[in-house]
């Protein structure tokens, strides 16, 4: 990388991320202030995955540190006060976080009264940073179709009164076919909000054609297995569907066998809108920073193919078209335009 070699310089520039786990974000710090009996060789033992795991199954063994953490309100406001301290400190002028309200109900609160207090603090560190965001609601793969609807009935009931946006499902799609879920999709659907699947990372290319054929969904969390099928890909630039990359994190659960070998940079050139995300900031030890350093150093990214991601992600969120519009403007004032 040449013309963006300084760390300081990367972190200055705006920043859209549209992958974010709220619940596997918490810096040490932040930990600590919830529970001050754990100590930082504990965090960095129990709470960071090594930098490869088995699998996404393996990776996924080490969220659950956090779900432990994050059982009352006090838990769950701290977790998205850290989550802003850190998107601004790298630069971000756009998030959408996503979590799982009900794995966050085992120790009394309510999953309605899990999202009110993370929208509420939401609101409060939108007005405190300066950083605009939207929440997602995540149903899990593992759930079955009422719990699933129960997180579709959330999303829908808060996005009238919050900032609420849209509805994922997260875990292991090797092992978890969505059509339990199905209903779920069409309810939120039917209301009108956004839908995004993780799919293409723990399962290969097909889990992305089939959140593609069975929701109405426009946008893949991760989605970088679709590269092992070329029709797939020539159907995902066709219909401009967006990926949700998150590079360092698809190294770690295995999804791609090292940074150099990730597809983000073929996808690209096959014409498919992507994004750049950390997905899992805490347990990947990881910040846009230094992944946008990363792509440069793998892969020769510039200032305008930075620009050219970020106004990618921009397009495919889940903003509001007046926010959409002062981003754009902050995007035009940071970023030159890729030559055609």
């Amino acid at each position: 990388m040449t013309e963006l070699d300084d760390l300081g310089e990367l972190r200055a520039l705006p920043k859209i991320e549209l992958h974010s786990h709220l619940d596997c974000g918490l810096s040490y710090d932040a930990v600590r202030r919830i529970d001050p009996r754990i100590s930082r060789e504990h965090y960095d033992r129990q709470f960071v995955a090594p930098s490869v795991c088995d699998s996404l199954g393996d990776y996924l063994t080490h969220t659950f540190n956090y779900r432990a953490v994050l059982q009352s309100e006090r838990a769950l406001r701290i977790a998205v006060e850290d989550a802003f301290a850190q998107l601004a400190a790298d630069g971000a002028a756009y998030a959408e976080l996503r979590f799982a309200p009900m794995i966050h109900v085992e120790d009394g609160l309510s999953a309605d009264e899990v999202v009110e207090a993370v929208g509420d603090e939401t609101v409060r560190q939108i007005e405190a940073t300066g950083v605009d965001a939207a929440l997602i609601l995540c149903t899990l793969r593992d759930y079955d179709a009422e719990q699933s609807l129960r997180t579709a009935r959330l999303a829908v009931r808060h996005a009238r009164i919050g900032p609420v946006a849209a509805f994922d499902i997260a875990g292991d799609e090797a092992r978890h076919p969505l059509d339990t879920h199905l209903p779920a999709f069409g309810l939120v659907a039917d209301a009108g909000l956004g839908v995004t699947v993780h799919a293409g990372e723990g399962g290969g290319p097909d889990s992305v054609t089939e959140a593609l054929d069975k929701t109405t969904t426009r946008r893949i969390g991760h989605g970088v297995r679709s590269v092992e099928d070329a029709d797939l890909v020539a159907r995902l630039a066709a219909e401009s569907i967006h990926l949700e990359v998150c590079p360092s994190c698809n190294v770690q659960t295995a999804a791609v066998a090292s940074y150099a070998a990730h597809p983000v940079d073929t996808l690209r050139a096959a014409g498919v809108p992507v994004s750049v995300s950390t997905d899992t900031r805490a347990v990947t030890d990881i910040d846009l920073t230094r992944e946008y350093a990363k792509l440069g150093e793998a892969f020769g990214w510039t200032r305008a193919d930075f620009g050219e991601v970020n106004r990618a992600a921009l397009a495919a969120s889940f903003a509001d078209p007046s926010v959409r519009r002062r981003l754009a403007g902050v995007l035009d004032d940071a970023y030159p335009k890729v030559p055609a």
